[in-house]
């Protein structure tokens, strides 16, 4: 342990340094981590990283999807669900499919069942990477909202295939019905159990005499509930996490105040970073061994980096496929959604863009190393170049697309006209616009004839006529403090019901409710 510990901190201290320099040069972090991670594992005298499947599924996962389902816009995902749909199971099945087919095919030894268990594996786009490269260009957020939705739930439907699989390659069978059952038992219990939890510590915040501190530890250890139970369940333990964590953020806040909310931001948002780094810099640094392990194989390196290459040229082609097939199903059965025909470029190129967003990451990483080593007590078949397989997937998607994708984004000018940065701020001032005479209205009816001539009340008229802060804030006596926290209350209630609109913006909305309760706490240290 006292040679582990230096090296662990010695990792965080990189990730940091890497995502400073990456954010300099203007490129995704997760794409300097692991070049930087493959380049350091050659470093002669550090410790030899193997990591534990049991480590990314149970330790890194839950927390990565309960972040990010918190973090996405639900209204989106309802305006989108079809497409997110669609990409998350059709389109992950699809190019499962393509790669067991082409495995099976072109790579000596390969069945069926292990061409679904590496399609299974190297299926799912990573939302990680996919957000850190588009932080770079500016893309319409319907685009943004159908990449994250989809991020989502593709792990949990490339994690069943990938389970499926391994029972067809242990058994030497595979029985469609019990699948289907178990598939429908998966998806609807997963997401089924998330609820339940995710309501019963809903219920729990609002019982306990909680602190901020309590609060955020509390939201640090759901998602592991959630998961666990539904994998002792035999259900999607990744459905639970993001149907938990959907349903908890809706009710943030009904169960957190404006400290807990704070707090619970940065604290995640650094939790995240560091997850993030840990496990991006991890894949690099396992490639050697991996390397050493199809050497004792007897494959040569050479052999195996060209069906690395072809099974990468596959799953891009299959993703790009998958999105140009469900634009034909939309014109076909939903012609009413088509844009018309001055966008028609934009509809054509829009499914290439989505089809180069499927950079692998740590899900990938994670089932393949949950392969066991020995099968019926030998070993098991092609673990080793499923393992080199998947690491070369993510390296190379992470490199090529990642570097390319905003390449592409700004000399296709696909989202010219869309993303609109004057609309954006029109659309801030007229939601600010709006919350001066939504609070002024009211305190001019509740409170006009009761409170006239008191000093406090008319200082906080002045507040919201002016919009401008009092140089002595020693003025605000506990009854304006009421007060002002009651108009408060009511701004996050007309935000609140704003949301419903499906146009505006729930980011926008997000933001106006932190500045909201940066406000309270401000008058709290009154």
């Amino acid at each position: 342990m006292h040679t582990l510990l230096p090296f662990l901190l010695a990792m965080v201290a990189a990730i940091v340094l890497l995502t400073i320099l990456a954010n300099k040069l203007k490129i995704a972090y997760p794409i300097l981590l692991v070049v930087a991670g493959l380049l350091i594992s050659f470093v002669p005298g550090l410790p030899m990283v193997r990591v534990d499947p049991d480590l990314i599924f149970f330790i890194f996962l839950p927390p990565l999807l309960f972040e990010a389902a918190w973090s996405i816009s639900f209204k989106e995902m309802k305006k989108w669900w079809r497409i997110i749909g669609s990409f998350a199971f059709l389109v992950v099945f699809f190019t499962a499919l393509s790669v067991a087919i082409f495995a099976n095919h072109f790579i000596p030894g390969f069945t069926i069942g292990l061409g679904f268990l590496l399609g299974g594996i190297v299926s799912p786009p990573d939302a990680v990477s996919t957000g850190a490269i588009t932080k770079f260009v500016k893309i319409p957020k319907s685009t943004s909202a159908i990449l994250e939705g989809e991020s989502l739930l593709n792990d949990a439907s490339s994690l069943i295939i990938f389970r499926f699989a391994l029972i067809a390659v242990g058994t030497g069978q595979f029985i469609w019905q019990e699948a289907a059952t178990s598939f429908v038992w998966m998806v609807i219990g997963g997401a089924g159990i998330g609820l339940v939890l995710g309501w019963l510590f809903v219920q729990i915040h609002k019982l306990l005499d909680t602190e901020p501190a309590s609060d955020v530890a509390l939201t640090l250890i759901e998602p592991y509930f959630m998961y666990i139970a539904a994998e002792l369940l035999h259900s999607s333990g990744v459905l639970a996490v993001v149907a938990g964590g959907l349903y908890m953020s809706s009710k943030r806040l009904i169960f957190l105040n404006s400290a807990s909310r704070i707090k619970g931001y940065s604290v995640w948002e650094s939790f995240v970073f560091i997850l993030n780094g840990v496990v991006f810099l991890l894949i690099g640094l396992e490639l050697p061994e991996i390397v050493d392990g199809i050497r004792s194989e007897g494959v040569q390196v050479r052999t195996a980096v060209g069906y690395s290459i072809l099974v990468t040229a596959v799953l891009i082609l299959a993703r790009i496929i998958s999105a140009y097939a469900a634009l034909v199903a939309t014109i076909i059965f939903r012609p009413s959604v088509i844009p018309n025909a001055s966008s028609r470029r934009r509809r054509y190129l829009m499914p290439l863009l989505l089809g180069w967003t499927g950079m692998r990451g740590v899900v990938s990483l994670a089932a393949a190393l949950a392969i066991p080593v020995s099968l019926n007590g030998e070993a098991f078949p092609h673990r080793n170049l499923i393992l080199f397989i998947t690491f070369i997937v993510i390296l190379l998607t992470l490199v090529i697309q990642g570097l390319t994708l905003p390449v592409l984004i700004q000399r296709t000018g696909l989202f010219g006209g869309i993303y609109n940065e004057e609309d954006e701020l029109e659309t801030r001032r007229k939601i600010k616009h709006g919350l001066r005479h939504h609070i002024y209205d009211k305190l001019k009816y509740k409170y006009d004839n009761g409170l006239n001539g008191n000093a406090g009340f008319d200082r906080i008229m002045k507040h919201w006529e002016e919009k401008i802060n009092a140089n002595d804030d020693n003025w605000m006596s506990d009854e304006s403090k009421e007060i002002f926290y009651e108009l408060l209350e009511n701004q996050r209630e007309y935000l609140t019901e704003l949301n419903q609109d499906p146009k505006i913006d729930e980011e926008i909305i997000r933001q106006q409710l932190y500045q909201i309760d940066l406000e309270e706490e401000r008058i709290k240290s009154i």
